[in-house]
C-alpha cells in the first residue's frame, strides 16, 4: 500500500474519530472511554504536528501531540498519539506517522516526546523502539481502563539528536 503523510485538516475528523474509537474499543490504545467532540480533541492538542497516513482507501491513521505541561519549561516536551485503522495495521502506516511525526517535531523545536503505551501493547513498544524511542519507565496500576481493569503502561521516550534553536516552541500552541 502507498501511504502518503500529510497535515490533518478539520474535514478529516469524522475519520480520524472513527479510528480513534477503534482504539478505545481495542482495549489496548487508551484509557479514554467516551469518544471527544472535535472541539474537545482539539482543544487538548498541539495545533502543529497534526499527521493524517493517507492510502488508497483515504485516511489509514492519524498522529498528533498534546502538551506534557502549561509550565513554560516543559514547552519542548510533548506526549504523542499514534492511531492505525484496524484494518491497516502492519502495512507501515504507524511506522510512516511516527517517523514523519519526530520529524515535524524536531524542525518546530521539541526535545523530547513522550509515550504512554499500555505494557501488554507489544506491537506499539516495538514500533517506538523502531523508530528511536527507548523505555525510561513504568507505571504501575495507573489507571483503569473502561472495563474497571487496573493498567500497567511503559513510559517511552525520544529525545532530539542536536540543538536546533535553544529556544522552546511557541507558534504550535493554541
Amino acid at each position: 500500500m502507498d501511504i502518503a503523510i500529510r497535515e490533518m485538516e478539520k474535514g478529516d475528523w469524522s475519520r480520524v474519530a472513527e479510528i480513534y474509537y477503534q482504539g478505545i474499543l481495542s482495549d489496548m490504545a487508551t484509557f479514554e472511554t467516551v469518544l471527544p467532540s472535535f472541539e474537545v480533541w482539539d482543544r487538548a492538542h498541539l495545533r502543529g504536528c497534526r499527521l493524517v497516513a493517507e492510502g488508497d482507501r483515504g485516511v489509514a491513521g492519524w498522529a498528533a501531540l498534546l502538551p506534557y505541561s502549561d509550565r513554560a519549561c516543559f514547552k519542548g516536551v510533548a506526549e504523542l498519539s499514534v492511531y492505525v485503522d484496524v484494518n491497516h495495521k502492519r502495512q507501515g502506516v504507524g511506522e510512516a506517522l511516527l517517523r514523519e511525526l519526530c520529524a515535524e517535531s524536531d524542525k518546530a523545536g521539541f526535545w523530547s516526546l513522550q509515550s504512554v503505551i499500555f505494557q501488554e501493547n507489544l506491537g506499539s513498544i516495538a514500533l517506538h523502539e523502531k523508530c528511536g524511542f527507548r523505555s525510561i519507565g513504568f507505571r504501575e496500576r495507573l489507571a483503569k481502563d473502561r472495563n474497571g481493569v487496573w493498567r500497567n503502561v511503559v513510559l517511552m521516550e525520544r529525545r532530539i539528536r542536536a540543538d536546533n534553536s535553544g529556544l522552546p516552541p511557541s507558534s504550535l500552541r493554541a
